[in-house]
């Protein structure tokens, strides 16, 4: 097939576009990451700070990438190259690498969602839930549902926008919310769910004043983590949107939606794990799955609960990873004129093969490598280089852009820029500079330890 040939899909409407949107964003990032990040950071204090960051970077921010995805409708390569330049196009290629680097390990923890739904059918983990992961976690069994699950994303992004994506967030997304919904009100009446939302409620400010360095820049990126921000992800999924819509107003749903799910998520966490008295603060990917698995052995109807939270958690995931791989896809189907299938095909099976180590790590060393490098480096830069290339460079045709469906929207145009080519760009750079710290000793600790056997 030849460039000149390729179709452009779309949207088939607008509750489509907000319900993958928001599939996006919810999943690991929201029902995974979040609850340890909160866990492992002093609980209501990062929750607090991520909540800031929502708030001024995370609308803004957004709104920066569905402009230059709608006004190019092209994916990230090609719309970086048309919105600033030839030279923004490696940009895009970052975008490109960032979405195909969390995928890998992303599909890995996702096959230990599907795994512990077979376990909460089975008893498998009530015995003895530490023992059950470290079978779950790595080896032939992680490897397995690893490919099991890139399997299941790749046949739905295969499909296309409207017949694959589209028909899947409206399924997905709806019985995800429904789900969590009901798990968090039965938590509500576990002895302990008093002192869980506590904890998770009132921030204690001593702790934010000793352990900001850590603080920031873990809420930062999980801020653009759970958002699927500065990965190419919103730029691609504003760029099937054939219609003038309000950004402004959609973007304000998104974000309401998927932070109103993570913040639910910790409503359901906590007080399982309080019930148990299994403490939240276990530092590491793992311990939420042992933390859980445990609480849910230990509380009445526990297992069927860990059924219904592992069936609303692998349907969050697969949303979320289905755009993750629709970021490559489309870009290898914009640029060089292939087929969605084989491209698809192509594309997941390299993912796959990047993701097979992770799945083999029984140190599980090397998720936290992929990870922090994914989320918190390459993420902030490359969202750092977007917001310059908007607010400094190209801010008219952003401010065009976002007043389409809208009309002349006046200071709020201006306001927006300067929201993000200052207080935006000041956080995200701090933001680096303490991530960058922080990996860097990561390298020389925990991962020098790992390499030195």
């Amino acid at each position: 097939m030849s460039l000149d040939d390729v179709i452009r899909e779309n949207w088939a409407t607008r509750f489509g576009f907000i319900l993958a949107a928001v599939g996006s964003a919810v999943g690991l990032g929201n029902i995974w990451r979040f609850p340890f990040q909160v866990g492992q950071e002093g609980g209501a204090a990062f929750l607090l700070i991520y909540l800031l960051f929502i708030l001024i970077i995370g609308l803004p921010a957004m709104l920066v990438e569905f402009s230059i995805g709608r006004r190019t409708e092209l994916s990230p390569v090609g719309a970086l190259r048309e919105f600033g330049g030839d030279a923004w196009k490696y940009i895009g290629g970052l975008f490109m690498l960032i979405a195909f680097l969390i995928m890998s390990y992303y599909s890995v923890v996702a096959g230990w969602v599907v795994r512990y739904f077979v376990g909460s059918l089975t008893g498998g983990y009530a015995e003895d839930p530490e023992a059950y992961f470290l079978t779950v976690a790595a080896g032939t069994d992680a490897l397995l549902f690893h490919a099991i699950f890139m399997a299941a994303t790749i046949a739905i992004v295969a499909l296309g926008v409207q017949r694959g994506i589209e028909l899947a967030a409206k399924a997905m997304v709806p019985a995800l919310v429904v789900l969590m919904v009901a798990v968090a009100v039965y938590a509500a009446t576990l002895p302990g769910a008093g002192e869980a939302y506590a904890y998770y409620l009132s921030p204690d400010f001593g702790v934010i004043a000793d352990d900001w360095q850590s603080i920031i820049p873990s809420a930062a990126g999980q801020a653009f983590f759970t958002l699927s921000l500065g990965m190419g992800i919103m730029i691609t999924y504003a760029s099937y949107l054939a219609e003038d819509r309000n950004l402004a107003e959609d973007s304000a749903i998104i974000i309401g939606l998927d932070t109103g799910i993570a913040f639910l998520a910790g409503l359901v966490v906590f007080p399982i794990l309080f019930a148990a008295t299994i403490g939240p603060a276990d530092p590491g990917a793992g311990a939420i799955f042992v933390a859980l698995a445990g609480a849910f052995a230990e509380i009445r109807f526990g297992l069927v609960l860990g059924a219904v939270f592992f069936f609303a958690f692998a349907l969050g995931a697969l949303t979320s990873a289905i755009s993750l791989m629709e970021v490559v896809v489309s870009t290898v189907i914009d640029e060089f004129g292939v087929d969605r299938i084989p491209a698809t095909l192509a594309i997941g099976g390299g993912m796959f093969v990047l993701g097979a180590p992770v799945a083999l790590d029984g140190d599980l060393v090397l998720i936290d490598l992929y990870d922090q490098l994914a989320a918190e480096i390459l993420l902030v830069t490359g969202s750092i280089l977007l917001m310059v290339l908007v607010a400094w460079i190209a801010h008219d045709r952003a401010l065009d852009e976002i007043q389409r469906g809208v009309g002349d929207i006046g200071s709020l145009g201006q306001i927006w820029i300067w929201l993000v080519r200052v207080p935006v760009l000041l956080a995200l750079i701090a933001t680096l500079v303490l991530a960058i710290m922080g990996y860097y000793e990561f390298l020389t600790g925990p991962f020098a330890e790992w390499l030195a056997g």
